[in-house]
């Protein structure tokens, strides 16, 4: 439990001061531990680097600050905390696979990488300290009740990460939430709600028009990436689940939507559950 405690303070902690600066001294301090002692803890329970995950979080918030605000790309590079424009733009291509210009002028959804928050599980026999905020998923949900949300999952992230390595599979990643990027409205949501597990808020109530935006998406599977000289493909299995005003608090939302991935098994439909 002390340990766990630990990881939730670090995390408030990094996300209270993602626009200043920071070291992982700092964070070990504000948690009143050894560096080695949070490092240790933070690989645990997250899979993750503190440095990685500072910046895939600054990355985040300045995507997010591309489709919100009307910064400059120079603001928002010292605004989080990088030392030059050219330096912010090579780690948001990066993360992103387009520059910050781009970007701006071509996604709508900035959920790839949510925040991280402090929950004890145990999965694979393996205890995780952690899954990922869906707060503003819930937020833009309660406004459309009676619509359907789409429960998308990344089909054999695993095998490509073992066979190709992390680096393939977080390009699969970046690929599988630009194509749900590119379908969604200007009125939908698209958020990643797990390792491998994406979400769209489509507001749509008619059952045949989920079909059809699920169809867009899904038509692409097995469509491949090309990464270090090779091709792998990309593919979603897809589910669908009804939202009903005050049906759902938060965690039972988090619980329903893996859950709908999970009884879900075709991968050239739409799978309806909850009706």
């Amino acid at each position: 439990m002390k340990n766990f405690c630990i990881f939730a303070d670090a995390l408030e902690y990094i996300e209270q001061n993602l626009c200043e600066d920071m070291t992982q001294q700092d964070i070990a301090d504000a948690c009143y531990c050894s560096l080695s002692a949070l490092q240790k803890i933070w690989r645990c329970c997250s899979n993750t680097s503190i440095k990685e995950y500072i910046s895939r979080r600054r990355l985040a918030n300045s995507a997010k600050e591309l489709l919100n605000s009307e910064r400059s790309i120079t603001d928002i590079a010292f605004m989080y905390r990088y030392n030059s424009p050219e330096v912010f733009t090579r780690a948001f291509t990066k993360m992103w696979g387009v520059p910050p210009s781009v970007y701006r002028e071509n996604w709508k959804n900035p959920g790839l990488f949510p925040r991280f928050i402090a929950d004890i599980k145990c999965t694979g026999g393996k205890y995780m300290g952690r899954k990922v905020d869906i707060t503003e998923l819930y937020d833009f949900l309660r406004s459309k009740s009676e619509t359907y949300v789409l429960c998308f999952d990344v089909r054999n992230l695993l095998p490509i990460n073992e066979n190709f390595g992390m680096k393939a599979g977080d390009a699969v990643l970046l690929e599988a939430f630009r194509r749900l990027d590119e379908a969604a409205g200007d009125d939908m949501a698209a958020f990643r709600i797990g390792g491998d597990e994406f979400a769209v808020i489509t507001g749509l109530s008619d059952p045949r028009e989920v079909e059809s935006f699920a169809e867009k998406v899904i038509s692409q599977n097995g469509v491949p990436i090309g990464f270090e000289g090779k091709e792998i493909p990309v593919a979603f299995r897809v589910g669908a689940i009804k939202y009903r005003s005050g049906l759902f608090r938060y965690d039972e939302l988090f619980r329903s939507l893996h859950d709908t991935i999970k009884q879900s098994n075709s991968h050239d439909k739409v799978d309806f559950y909850g009706e």
